[in-house]
């Protein structure tokens, strides 16, 4: 998933309010933001290495140390220290260690096949990238739908007032991440649009990912906390 994972840090900012915003973000994405380190000291490397080659079904990567059973163990621990150590909370770490497991039970319905520890071992997940990209995007939409108007909810009730303007904004960083997986699931940017093969130099698979993710973050973190209080 890419767009759902943010959506749980949202609800959990909601509900937490003693931690920041920007904190939840990445750690909903803790797993997916290792994924980016292991790519570079290759032991998680991502093909193809060129964006514009690459889609849901074709993109391979084993993610060995940052999404599979065991490792996860560990990256619940850190969670859960850096939840209690910057906040202070017990109840942060613990819900720091919520949005890590949930990234991989969100994963194992829609993204990449995970294992036990490497690829030798068990899978985990339905794979459905590969296998059936377009269901896999379908879930994570209904998903993201469903955290959104449940967050929207809940705000309202308790006074929180945003402009229709500003939950446009909100949505549309949500909406633009399922339209970007939604074009390049079966197909290539390169197979759409019938691009021949040049090197910009920023045109490669990993620091395109890298600037979705960031540019994503910044947007829910500038946008969300632009909303009012209702004073009756």
């Amino acid at each position: 998933m890419l767009a759902g994972h943010f959506t749980t840090a949202l609800i959990a900012n909601q509900k937490f309010p003693k931690a920041s915003l920007l904190y939840f973000l990445i750690i909903s994405q803790l797993q997916d933001f290792l994924w980016f380190v292991f790519h570079y000291l290759g032991l998680e490397p991502t093909n193809p290495s060129d964006a514009f080659d690459a889609s849901l079904i074709n993109m391979s990567v084993d993610m060995v140390y940052s999404h599979d059973l065991l490792p996860l163990l560990v990256w619940l621990i850190i969670g859960f220290t850096l939840g209690k150590l910057l906040f202070k909370s017990t109840q942060i770490g613990l819900v720091s260690m919520a949005l890590v497991l949930i990234h991989f039970v969100l994963d194992f319905f829609s993204g990449h096949i995970h294992h036990v520890f490497g690829a030798e071992t068990m899978e985990l997940g339905f794979g459905l990238y590969a296998s059936n990209p377009y269901l896999a995007i379908a879930i994570e939409a209904l998903f993201s739908t469903a955290a959104i108007w449940y967050f929207f909810r809940e705000e309202a009730k308790k006074g929180m007032i945003r402009t229709t303007k500003n939950k446009i904004a909100i949505i549309s960083v949500f909406a633009y991440g399922i339209v970007f997986m939604l074009l390049i699931a079966t197909h290539s940017f390169r197979e759409l649009f019938n691009l021949p093969v040049f090197d910009l130099g920023f045109n490669t698979n990993i620091p395109t990912l890298i600037f979705t993710y960031g540019a994503m973050l910044y947007c829910l973190n500038y946008f969300l906390p632009k909303f009012t209080l209702d004073k009756k």
